[in-house]
């Protein structure tokens, strides 16, 4: 597979950019989900369909990684934040949605 990270207009890769703010057990967990993600071991994974297409995946410390999967087994990281209640924080949500969005418009 080959995963894609969300990245701003200017080139800033704002997915790794979260992963390498946490802890190093945090970054090693997080790294280890996007190598899972390219070598297709999705079975090794805690995955959880969001909404449409939308799926997240959990990792270390109630840590999230929003995605979606394109033809083709392209799989775009489309957010990455720290769950901290039981739903997604509005502000998350809308993130997602928005880069879903230009995802499926392109």
């Amino acid at each position: 597979m080959t995963v894609h990270t969300y990245k701003t207009t200017s080139g800033r890769d704002l997915i790794y950019e979260y992963i390498d703010s946490l802890s190093i057990d945090e970054i090693v967990d997080g790294y280890s989900v996007i190598e899972k993600l390219i070598q297709n071991r999705t079975d090794e994974l805690h995955i959880k369909h969001w909404q449409g297409k939308i799926s997240e995946v959990y990792f270390y410390k109630h840590n999230r990684l929003f995605y979606v999967t394109i033809e083709n087994s392209d799989i775009h990281i489309l957010h990455a934040c720290r769950k901290q209640k039981n739903r997604t924080e509005k502000k998350d949500a809308e993130i997602v949605l928005k880069r879903a969005k230009e995802i499926f418009s392109q």
